[in-house]
């Protein structure tokens, strides 16, 4: 199917106006088979890192209460470490076009892969808090440079594609989150109930991401005629492309909300799901397997979503649709979370497909590759930002009021704005027409 796929993008990848400048690279790089297998690759690589953007924060999640005890922490500071991921996204993330435009978005790429296997490998054995967290920040600031990075690689090589490509990246994605939620439990207690040991073998899964970036690291920019270069892989982009002023986009400003409140509620999930059924009686195993599940739920629904959207002039009935499901999935954990855990898991998982619809969103309300990660870097950037308090507040009220009520009313607040704001951003137009050059 790979093969397939990446014989159709190498047909439809470059628009007609750069055709002839793709023809001169493919000629310089070995020919149209060459580019053939550089298309191959890519999909490849695409698909392989996004497998790890998650696993570092879900394996996490299903040993939570394992990693607590170990470590020491309170309730408050294992919040804390929760918010961690928003956190690191946030800082790193608006690094990650400064550093594509200098090395190139596949050596970025690549290196940040190699920042998330050392972080797993070490955290664990870090010793103390400060060393798991100091590790954590490693791992997730590879993770946060190629969160932006993704949807420009996708625009600047899929033009044509960019829902199902954004939707394979959006299913391997989840599919690593899953795989992460449901199998580091029983992992670890085959290991002999190590959680340190079920935490550490998610950095083998990065280190295959790295090996199809590699070929990508040592190309530089070639001349492909006027006004234009073309990557030694063959993408074409516009060097000259003005840098935009997001800041002014009323729709990148509604985007980038819209990303920090569904990151909330996705980070709020990841982090302390599986603890709030785990305290409702459910056991440790069963727990992971209903926060793989809603995990899994992005699986298909991510190839399915964003193609959907790419042919809606308007998302925001797709925004509305996921918000309600997770508005009932959070009165079920409030009123019956044992009873109904496997229902309540499945709409949460429903919600969480806000982010691949996010990521949809972001490669449709810019026109150009420089455009998308511009966009990608502030939506992102910004919006986990937004994200941080999120999971810290839950934590916090968590220990303190000795219950997950006050929690559940916060996460079930939180859903409304992000209904609203969602359907600001799902409105049929780009940044450029709005930001000032």
């Amino acid at each position: 199917m790979m093969g397939h796929m990446a014989s159709e993008e190498t047909r439809t990848m470059t628009p007609p106006t750069v055709r002839s400048s793709a023809a001169h690279d493919a000629r310089k790089t070995g020919g149209p088979s060459t580019r053939a297998w550089t298309t191959r690759l890519l999909v490849l690589g695409i698909v392989l890192s996004a497998l790890n953007l998650r696993p570092a924060i879900t394996s996490l999640g299903a040993l939570l209460e394992e990693v607590r005890d170990g470590l020491g922490m309170s309730g408050s500071v294992a919040g804390l470490l929760t918010s961690v991921p928003p956190l690191c996204f946030a800082v790193f993330g608006v690094m990650a076009p400064r550093l594509a435009r200098r090395f190139g978005a596949g050596a970025v790429v690549c290196a940040g892969m190699a920042a998330i296997a050392t972080g797993l490998a070490i955290r664990p054995y870090a010793g103390g808090t400060a060393g798991f967290l100091a590790a954590s920040a490693l791992a997730l600031m590879g993770i946060a440079v190629s969160n932006v990075l993704m949807p420009a690689i996708v625009k600047q090589w899929f033009p044509d594609r960019v829902g199902s490509m954004t939707g394979v990246y959006s299913m391997g994605l989840a599919l690593g989150t899953s795989l992460a939620a449901a199998v580091t439990v029983p992992v670890s207690d085959a290991l002999g109930g190590s959680w340190q040991s079920g935490l550490a073998l998610w950095s083998g899964l990065a280190v295959a991401a790295i090996l199809p970036w590699l070929p990508f690291v040592r190309r530089r920019p070639v001349a492909s005629g006027p006004g234009q270069r073309a990557d030694g892989d063959g993408a074409t982009r516009d060097p000259e492309a003005p840098r935009l002023r997001i800041a002014r986009s009323r729709t990148a400003w509604a985007l980038a909300v819209f990303f920090g409140l569904q990151a909330t509620a996705a980070y709020i999930t990841m982090g302390w799901m599986a603890q709030i059924f785990r305290d409702a009686g459910v056991s440790a195993g069963t727990a992971g397997l209903l926060l793989a599940l809603t995990m899994a739920m992005g699986v298909p629904l991510a190839f399915v979503i964003p193609r959907l959207a790419t042919r809606l002039p308007h998302q925001g009935p797709i925004v509305l649709a996921l918000g309600i499901c997770g508005l009932i999935g959070y009165a079920g954990l409030y009123l019956a979370p044992a009873g109904g855990a496997w229902a309540w898991a499945l709409l949460l998982g429903v919600a969480n497909c806000a982010f691949p619809l996010a990521l949809t969103m972001v490669g449709m309300r810019a026109r150009t590759g420089p455009g998308v990660a511009q966009l990608s870097a502030f939506a992102q950037s910004t919006g986990y930002l937004i994200s941080i308090p999120g999971p810290l507040l839950v934590g916090v009220l968590y220990q303190h009021s000795g219950g997950w009520g006050l929690p559940i009313t916060l996460m079930s607040a939180l859903m409304i704005p992000q209904m609203v704001v969602g359907w600001l951003a799902g409105r049929d137009r780009t940044v450029e027409d709005e930001a000032d050059r």
